[in-house]
């Protein structure tokens, strides 16, 4: 066996071991991997099982394929499934690399497995018994869990550790608390568009994208939501207009394609700021708040439909924390995907989004181990 197959051998060998599983030698001699130009002993070997590992699972959560509804455009479970499992492959090779269980955890949290995202919080914390971002999502995902004493027990260790922290998790509570139990509604109320009038050159109307159609098209969920934006920007005509959302499709953006959609519509092209990089929700609030802080917004007219709004709008309070405008006040007016009465019940699957979401916006990294890298 020629040098090269014997450290591909090696490599798949350690991968097998790690995953807990068995090669045979024609599969593993199948594929070659060119050799170091140095002898960096055995520890070089393990170090790209490692990388391929990390690899691996990145291309499983890149992997097209989604579920889509109008609240959630989800990656499906079986490629979570497999990039959790590679992650703790890799794990097993690199205990050390604590960053791999906190990878690890947020794939199973996309999966809805709470419990061993749990599990492999708490391992952390052995290890590291003083990490600040462990115990923030030890709190945060026992309380989603019902587990209220592990929850405050969790928190009063923050406290300890870093009081600013656990002070911006108890206040991400409150948030959670008020977007979970408001009532939903698909118009300004006459109270509301009088006390956004009489602060004329102080609001923003910011619409939320939604996946284009494999052609570049939009959405008829898209276009419901831009149908109910046109009716909010006539009612209050000097609003700043924002349009967030930039997954191309043949070539194109969702912000550009809904700004170019307003204008044929009457709306003058100046009001508008097209966002076109954002790949969430997450982001397109981490990236439309620079907007609002630039313009001194003081109210901001938040458009989604009804299975989303919640979500957005905590996460855009959340991320207007970190940037300003801090005593911005979000209004939030929905485009009907369900019947508005069945939209006040929020679900499991919804509070659990808003959590996920909302930690990200606080600025924990989701998944922290490079090249797969995601706030």
């Amino acid at each position: 066996m020629n040098r090269t197959v014997t450290q591909s051998f090696k490599i798949k060998t350690l991968i097998a071991l790690a995953l807990g599983c068995t090669l045979s030698f024609q599969s593993i001699a199948d594929t070659t991997v060119t050799p170091p130009q140095t002898n960096y002993t055995e520890y070089v070997t393990q170090r790209q099982a490692v990388d391929l590992l990390i690899n691996e699972a990145l291309q499983a959560f890149k992997n097209p394929s989604r579920s889509s509804d109008a609240g959630f455009t989800a990656k499906l479970p079986s490629n979570l499934e497999v990039v959790a499992q590679k992650l703790l492959a890799a794990h097993q090779l690199e205990p050390y690399r604590q960053d791999l269980l906190f990878s690890a955890a947020s794939a199973y949290i996309y999966n809805g497995n709470v419990d061993k995202a749990l599990a492999l919080y708490r391992d952390i914390l052995k290890d590291a018994p003083d990490d600040i971002d462990a115990l923030m999502y030890l709190s945060a995902w026992s309380r989603f869990s019902g587990q209220s004493k592990e929850s405050d027990d969790y928190l009063k260790t923050l406290q300890q550790l870093n009081p600013a922290k656990a002070q911006e998790l108890s206040e991400f509570y409150k948030v959670i608390t008020r977007v979970t139990t408001m009532p939903i509604t698909d118009k300004l109320s006459s109270e509301d568009l009088a006390k956004l009038k009489a602060d004329k050159g102080s609001n923003a109307i910011v619409t939320l994208g939604y996946a284009l159609n494999p052609d570049g098209s939009m959405h008829d969920i898209l276009i419901k939501r831009l149908e109910k934006t046109l009716e909010i920007a006539k009612e209050l005509p000097d609003s700043l207009i924002i349009v967030t959302g930039g997954v191309p499709q043949n070539n194109k953006t969702e912000g550009n394609l809904m700004a170019d959609w307003l204008i044929q519509h009457g709306v003058d092209a100046k009001r508008i700021y097209p966002e076109n990089y954002a790949r969430s929700t997450v982001e397109n609030a981490l990236f439309s708040r620079y907007a609002l802080a630039k313009h001194r917004i003081k109210n901001a007219v938040l458009i989604s439909s009804g299975s989303h709004i919640r979500r957005a709008d905590a996460i855009f309070t959340l991320a207007s924390w970190e940037t300003g405008p801090r005593d911005i006040h979000f209004y939030d007016i929905i485009a009907l995907d369900k019947p508005l009465s069945e939209l006040q019940q929020v679900s499991q699957k919804d509070i659990q989004g808003i959590y996920r979401d909302g930690l990200k916006a606080l600025g924990l990294w989701s998944f922290r181990s490079y090249p797969l890298e995601e706030r």
